[in-house]
């Protein structure tokens, strides 16, 4: 498994429908060697995941709307243009204030795979459906525990 040259237009990349938003991977571990996973998300506000961690730094540069950012007890406001680069264990919660859309690198790669199992296709490149109903907040965890994720209620 060597690396690979990658080229996306844009709204080009594999796309998931989670947690009511659009992730579409821009470039998995299988293209980079299993050194990095890259991932555009657009988000809804509300729609953001469970506070969790995992065994991966991710790197997020926001570009367009805004991100509240809840990092182990921190708040962190985040616009247009920025950066923020959280190690893997920190205990995390990005939450979208209004739609957002952002950029995150995952280091080492193949946490894609934990998006593609607990998401499902995206049929179009768009928003999905408002979700009826809260996340199954037990199968992030389960699903996300074999990915080095772990997840807590958003209640603590």
């Amino acid at each position: 498994m060597g690396e690979q040259m990658v080229t996306h237009k844009p709204g080009e990349g594999r796309s998931y429908w989670v947690l009511g938003g659009l992730y579409t991977v821009k470039v998995g571990a299988a293209d980079t060697g299993g050194a990095m996973t890259v991932i555009e998300f657009t988000v809804r506000e509300g729609m953001g995941p469970p506070p969790h961690t995992h065994d991966c730094s991710e790197t997020v540069y926001v570009l367009e709307g805004r991100m509240r950012f809840h990092l182990d007890g921190e708040v962190v406001e985040a616009g247009p243009g920025s950066f923020v680069h959280i190690p893997a264990g920190v205990w995390e919660q990005p939450e979208p204030v209004g739609t957002a859309k952002f950029l995150s690198v995952y280091q080492p790669g193949g946490f894609e795979e934990f998006f593609a199992e607990v998401g499902e296709p995206a049929t179009s490149n768009t928003l999905p459906p408002v979700p009826e109903g809260p996340p199954d907040i037990a199968r992030i965890a389960e699903v996300g525990a074999r990915y080095g994720m772990q997840v807590r209620s958003p209640e603590g």
